[in-house]
C-alpha cells in the first residue's frame, strides 16, 4: 500500500524517514538518508502528509516538499517528544522519525505556520538587527568590566558608560587607553549598523499594507508590525486572537485540578523576541495613557491601578496581540474606540 503519512527527522547531513500506510503499518523505514538524496526520495513518493519538527531548515524543506504536491506540517519539538515510542530504548533518529509520524496525525496537535521565502527574508533582518543589539550590549558591559579593574565603576546606563568612558579615555594608562578606545569605536560601529537595519525595517513597513494597518494600533511600531507579519503572515493558522496570545506566551499557566482553578505566571512560550517587542509597546501605551481619554487608555490606567504596573503591562501586551490578530485575519484597519 502507498504511504499516507511520513515523518522526517531533520538534521544537517543525515536524515531519518518513517512512513506508514492507511492502516498504520510501517511501509518505509529509512534511518539514514543523505542530504543530497532526501529531495529525490520524497519527490518520488505519491502525495502524502509529511510531518517535521520546526527546527533549522524546516521551512526550506517544507516549501520544497509542498512544491511536489505533499502536505507539510511543522510541529514544535516539545510537542513531539511525548510520542517517542516507550518500547524503544534511548533516543535515536529512527525513533524520532517514528514519533514525528505519530504526532502529525493527532487531531489535537498544534502546528507551526510554514513561512514563505519573503517572510523568512524579512525575519532575517530582525534577527540580524537583534544580534547587533546583543553585541552592543555585550561590548558596553565589557567596557564597564575592564574599567572597574582600574577603579572606575560606571552605572548600567549605556549612555553614561559611553560618556564617562570617553571622558576618561585620555587619562587611562598605556594599553588600557588602546583597548577602551577600540571598544568605544566598536560600539559606534554597531550603532551605525543598528541604525541601518532600522531603516531597512522602516522600508519593509512602508511597502506592506498589513504593516501600515498594524501600526495604527497603540504600542505597535514598524519593528513590531513587520516582525509579527514575518512570523505569522495573515494569522489564519490561529483560530482566535487569544490563541495567538497563548502562542506568544502572554497568558498565565494553569495548574487546575479538582474543579479548582489555579493560574500562575505567564508561560513565556513562543518567540521571546516577539514577546519582548509587545511588552515594550505595552510600556509605551501605559506611559502615555494618563494623557489620553480614549477607551483603551482609560482601561490601561484603571487596570494598572487595580492589579499593579507589571501585570498591567502583560495584560496590555496580550490585548495588543489579540488586536493584531484581528487586524491581520480580517484585513481591516484598527479604529480607536472613543
Amino acid at each position: 500500500m502507498s504511504i499516507v503519512t511520513l515523518g522526517i527527522d531533520l538534521a544537517k547531513n543525515v536524515f531519518a524517514l518513517h512512513g506508514i500506510d492507511a492502516t498504520g503499518r510501517v511501509v518505509l523505514a529509512r534511518p539514514s538518508v543523505t542530504r543530497g538524496k532526501l529531495l529525490e526520495l520524497v519527490a518520488s513518493l505519491p502525495p502524502c502528509l509529511i510531518g517535521m519538527e520546526a527546527c533549522s531548515g524546516a521551512h526550506h524543506w517544507a516549501r520544497l516538499f509542498a512544491a511536489h504536491g505533499h502536505t507539510v506540517k511543522l510541529m514544535a519539538p516539545k510537542f513531539v517528544a511525548p510520542y517517542r515510542l516507550s518500547g524503544k530504548r534511548g533516543k535515536n533518529d529512527a525513533a524520532d522519525a517514528a514519533a514525528i509520524c505519530e504526532a502529525v496525525t493527532r487531531p489535537a496537535m498544534r502546528f507551526v505556520p510554514v513561512k514563505n521565502i519573503h517572510q523568512q527574508g524579512e525575519l532575517l533582518v530582525h534577527r540580524a538587527r537583534q544580534g547587533f543589539v546583543v553585541q552592543r550590549t555585550a561590548t558596553i558591559n565589557r567596557i564597564r568590566g575592564l574599567l572597574s579593574e582600574f577603579g572606575i565603576v560606571l552605572p548600567l546606563k549605556a549612555a553614561t558608560v559611553r560618556r564617562e568612558a570617553l571622558a576618561q579615555l585620555e587619562d587611562l594608562p598605556g594599553w588600557c587607553n588602546t583597548v577602551i578606545g577600540d571598544l568605544l569605536s566598536e560600539v559606534h560601529r554597531l550603532d551605525e549598523r543598528i541604525a541601518q537595519y532600522d531603516r531597512h525595517i522602516e522600508a519593509i513597513a512602508r511597502q506592506s499594507k498589513s504593516a501600515q494597518q498594524l501600526m495604527q494600533l497603540p504600542g505597535v511600531g514598524a519593528t513590531t508590525a513587520t516582525a509579527l507579519i514575518a512570523m505569522i503572515g495573515s494569522g489564519h493558522e490561529f483560530k482566535s486572537g487569544r490563541q495567538l496570545s497563548a502562542w506568544l506566551g502572554l497568558v498565565p499557566g494553569q495548574y487546575s485540578s479538582g474543579g479548582k482553578q489555579r493560574l500562575g505566571r505567564i508561560t513565556k512560550a513562543g518567540d521571546p523576541y516577539m514577546r519582548m517587542l509587545l511588552i515594550l509597546g505595552a510600556r509605551s501605551v501605559l506611559q502615555t495613557a494618563k494623557d489620553k481619554s480614549d477607551a483603551v487608555s482609560r482601561w490601561a490606567v484603571q487596570l494598572a491601578a487595580r492589579v499593579g504596573y507589571w501585570k498591567a503591562i502583560v495584560a496590555i501586551a496580550a490585548k495588543n496581540a489579540r488586536m493584531c490578530w484581528a487586524v491581520l485575519a480580517r484585513g481591516e484597519s484598527f479604529k480607536l474606540p472613543a
